[in-house]
C-alpha cells in the first residue's frame, strides 16, 4: 500500500536539513524500490525569487502503517529532529492512470 508522508520542518531549522541532506537522500537512494514519489515543500517566493525548503513531501510503498512509521522514524532528517511534524496517511493513486 502507498502512503503519504507530509513533513514540516521546524522553524529556523535551514541548518539542520542542510547538514543532514547527503544521509537523507542515501536513504531514499536505499528504498528507491519503494519510493512513488520524494521531494521537498517549499516556501512561498520571496521578492526576489528566492524559495527555501521547509518540509518534504515521499508517497512510499510500505506493507502497513507500522512499516510507515518505521520508514519514517529512520528518516536521517527525523532522527535529526528537523520536523515540527509528520502526517502518515494512506494514499492511493486515481490520475493519471498506470
Amino acid at each position: 500500500m502507498l502512503y503519504m508522508f507530509h513533513c514540516t520542518d521546524k522553524a529556523g531549522a535551514a541548518e539542520i536539513r542542510t547538514a543532514n541532506r547527503a544521509e537523507h537522500l542515501a536513504y531514499l537512494e536505499s528504498h528507491t524500490d519503494r519510493l512513488f514519489a520524494a521531494g521537498p515543500l517549499l516556501s512561498e517566493p520571496d521578492s526576489a525569487g528566492n524559495q527555501g525548503m521547509v518540509g518534504s513531501l515521499l508517497i512510499v510503498e510500505c506493507a502497513d502503517a507500522a512499516e510507515a512509521q518505521s520508514f519514517a522514524a529512520n528518516d536521517p532528517y527525523a532522527k535529526a529532529g528537523l520536523f515540527d511534524s509528520v502526517a502518515i496517511r494512506p494514499w492511493r493513486r486515481v490520475f493519471p492512470k498506470a
